[in-house]
C-alpha cells in the first residue's frame, strides 16, 4: 500500500509529516512545520487546530471557514525558514489556492514563537 503524501508539500508521507500534529500525537518540532501542518489544517477546514496554534496575543476568537466558495488549497512552497533566536522564528511561504475556478496566491512572511515547548503562529506580514 503506497503511503499518502503529506498536502504540505514536504515530500514525505502525511502520516509521519503533519498527521501527528494534527492529531495531537506530538506538537510541531519547529517553526517551519508548525506553517505546514497549519497549511494543511487550513486545507481540511480544521479551526480548533488552527486556533490552538496561534499564539494567545494575536489569536482571533473563532475563526469561520465555512466560506462559500470554499478555497481549494493547491500548494505550498516555503521561501525561507529564519530561526531569530531559540524561542522566535520567520517562515516566509506561498500558499497557492483556487476560489470559484480562481487561482491566487497568498505571500507571507510569518512569525513564530515557542513557549513550554510548543511553537505558535503570532502574526504575519503578507508580501506583494
Amino acid at each position: 500500500m503506497k503511503a499518502v503524501p503529506c498536502p504540505c508539500g514536504s515530500g514525505r508521507p502525511f502520516a509521519v509529516c503533519c498527521a501527528p500534529a494534527l492529531s495531537g500525537q506530538r506538537p510541531a518540532p519547529n517553526a517551519e512545520s508548525l506553517m505546514r501542518s497549519r497549511y494543511v489544517a487550513y486545507s481540511l477546514a480544521d479551526a480548533a487546530y488552527l486556533l490552538a496554534t496561534w499564539h494567545a496575543r494575536s489569536r482571533p476568537a473563532t475563526l469561520d471557514l465555512d466560506a462559500q466558495p470554499r478555497p481549494k488549497w493547491i500548494g505550498l512552497a516555503i521561501r525561507a525558514h529564519r530561526q531569530v533566536d531559540e524561542d522566535h522564528a520567520e517562515v516566509e511561504f506561498v500558499a497557492r489556492f483556487r476560489v470559484g475556478g480562481r487561482a491566487q496566491r497568498l505571500h507571507e512572511t510569518s512569525r513564530f514563537v515557542r513557549e513550554d515547548g510548543r511553537w505558535y503562529y503570532v502574526d504575519g506580514d503578507i508580501q506583494d
